[in-house]
């Protein structure tokens, strides 16, 4: 939805088709695959480079927030930008960790 404040336009929630769902795991749910957490917890940049090529983007990208950004929209999971932030900064490996997890239930 965006709002018009001072002639600028300001978004103030993403657009969603109204079918959105929650991610398939939780945030902290990293027993759910011993083998991502393992990867998450000790080489996060490698798994990020996983998720990045899942998503067919750069393998820089794989844990920033734009990612779970990019990960949350395509697969049509409810959240905001400010949850996207917060997951990836209180806890990236575990953030990293539940995006993997989203793309191998998804395929």
């Amino acid at each position: 939805m965006a709002q018009f404040q001072g002639g600028h336009v300001v978004i103030v929630s993403q657009p969603n088709s109204g079918n959105s769902r929650d991610w398939s795991t939780g945030l902290f749910s990293c027993c759910d695959d011993v083998g991502i957490c393992c990867c998450g917890l000790f080489c996060t940049i490698c798994l990020g480079c996983q998720i990045a090529g899942d998503m067919n983007e750069c393998c820089l990208c794989g844990t920033n927030m734009a990612m779970r950004t990019l990960v949350r929209t395509k697969y049509n999971i409810s959240g905001s930008l400010c949850g996207d932030f917060f997951a990836n900064i209180c806890c990236l490996p575990c953030s990293v960790c539940q995006m993997k997890r989203e793309i191998n239930n998804r395929k």
